[in-house]
């Protein structure tokens, strides 16, 4: 069918549900409920209908006890006299039995106007069908919303053998699922089931965090100055104070203030917005957690790290496999570490710290890296082992001590004046934490700040600006400190096996809808 076709159809299902919407107001039905006491979820009814059944306690006729249910209309199956439907709540779905002798001829013809998508509130006693289905016998139905858009249902079978449900066609195309992601909610319970474990998941962090005696505080969103990564900020202005402001990219600065300030374990979950483009790893706007601790180094947060995932794996799933992308996954402490320098000197053959900037320039262009304007030495080595490296750790893996050039805000090596006190712990070949023994000493910091603005300045639009008050605290003295970034959405990709960092944001970035 043409698009014009497919709209011209969807106008006249749009038309007829508005008629039924009216013919509803004329018999006295209102289409759009205030409240509805329900007294049990649907897998709740299940439960204790097989309960009943197991203990012998149902009534002669095989009922349980009258329910009050509430969900939406999935399916409907028309018998004349009679009708079977499955509404869905967010605990599952349940068979309900309409039958026009129960329900008297008023309210059973009235069902002629509902839809699927309708959400109804249904009363009457549980029961179990020939076909072995725990079914709701309907005494009295009630029209909580009347549904004037048809949901992308699709045809659903169940595999007899496994149970399995299986749906043919309805929504499947995937960009139309992100930019309407409560038809996509509706119609795949297993798209839900991801939103669960997330909450799951960022609970499970803060119990962890809560529990390790750290602080959970709020930072400023919008910023006068913006730093503490390699980004480029969204821009906007302030009309009252004319003043140019920032997105956050990141919280560490403010973070770090608070250590000043003498909150020694801190952390924020936060939302942060790189003005980046999209990718399967890469949205605008993601979440953040962010810890401080001071008295302590890198060594010290990579074993936090550690502690944090297996207690989190434990909490949400009960186990410390994940299988994603086809491989599986094992979390077992210590987790492997490697050098960023010696890892990527092997897979080019030859020691970077040996090679000049213009010979990391050619093997960058050689092996297809994209996006080198303004790149310094750090970018390029940067460039370098995401393309050459990355990808090759699967298992979880530390990446240690960076060179510094590409590491404005960790603190010197203490055995190699090169490089920093960082690490990088990647699963899936991704990189999900970035922690440092933290830079306290405010005259290296300032003279980091200001190659990074020599950066700046030869085209590099991701250097970290100087940020002059962030140095004055550093002035008053901030103890020996340990942090942490961890890119939340990247963990849920792994969690639950998806592909993309869109499939555990409710509402990704997408381009206007024409």
């Amino acid at each position: 069918m043409t698009v014009s076709g497919d709209v011209e159809e969807l106008s006249q299902v749009l038309r007829v549900r508005r008629e039924k919407l009216t013919a509803l107001r004329d018999k006295g039905i209102e289409p759009f409920a205030y409240s509805f006491d329900a007294t049990a979820a649907t897998n709740e009814v299940i439960a204790a209908f097989e309960e009943a059944e197991g203990s012998a306690s149902l009534s002669e006729s095989g009922q349980g006890e009258s329910v009050r249910i509430a969900g939406r209309v999935v399916s409907w199956r028309d018998m004349g006299k009679s009708a079977f439907a499955h509404v869905e709540d967010a605990s599952g779905r349940l068979q309900v039995y309409f039958r026009k002798d129960a329900l008297g001829e008023e309210a059973f013809e009235s069902l002629d106007l509902a839809d699927l998508g309708d959400w109804l509130g249904v009363e009457g006693p549980a029961f179990r069908t020939r076909t072995g289905e725990v079914t709701v016998r309907a005494e009295r139905w009630t029209l909580l919303t009347k549904s004037l858009r048809p949901l992308p249902l699709g045809k659903v079978e169940t595999d007899a053998e496994t149970g399995e449900r299986i749906v043919h066609s309805g929504f499947t195309d995937q960009e139309a699922r992100y930019r309407q992601r409560y038809a996509d909610l509706a119609v795949h319970p297993e798209v839900r089931e991801v939103f669960r474990t997330r909450s799951r998941v960022i609970s499970a962090l803060r119990s962890f965090l809560d529990g390790e005696g750290f602080l959970e505080v709020e930072t400023p969103v919008l910023q006068p100055l913006y730093g503490g990564a390699a980004a480029e900020p969204f821009v906007t202005t302030h009309k009252a104070l004319d003043q140019t402001m920032y997105l956050r990219i990141a919280d560490e600065l403010y973070l770090k203030r608070l250590i000043v300030g003498g909150l020694d374990r801190v952390y924020e979950v936060s939302k942060d917005f790189r003005n980046e483009g999209l990718s399967r790893f890469h949205n605008p706007e993601f979440t953040m957690l962010e810890w401080y601790q001071a008295f302590t180094d890198y060594e010290d947060q990579m074993a936090l790290v550690e502690r944090m995932l297996l207690h989190v794996l434990d909490t949400v799933l009960g186990r410390r496999t994940l299988t994603y992308a086809g491989n599986e996954l094992v979390f077992e402490a210590p987790f492997r570490r490697i050098g960023l320098v010696a890892s990527l000197s092997d897979a080019l053959g030859t020691d970077v710290h040996e090679m000049s900037d213009a010979q990391l320039r050619a093997k960058a262009e050689d092996v297809g890296v994209q996006d080198l304007k303004g790149a310094g030495r750090g970018k390029l080595i940067d460039k370098l082992f995401g393309e050459l490296v990355e990808p090759m750790l699967v298992e979880p893996t530390f990446v240690i001590d960076h060179p510094k050039e590409l590491s404005p805000l960790a603190k010197q090596h203490r055995g190699d004046a090169r490089l920093t006190e960082r690490f990088e712990l990647y699963i899936g070949g991704v990189e999900i934490f970035n922690g440092f023994s933290e830079l306290n000493d405010p005259i290296d910091q300032r003279a980091r700040f200001e190659s990074q603005a020599s950066l700046r300045a030869a085209g590099d639009e991701e250097a970290h600006p100087v940020d002059e008050d962030y140095i004055r605290a550093l002035e008053y003295g901030m103890p020996p400190t340990g942090g942490v970034g961890m890119g939340v959405d990247r963990f849920l990709m792994m969690v639950t096996d998806q592909s993309s960092i869109r499939d555990v944001i409710l509402f990704p970035m997408l381009r206007t809808e024409d």
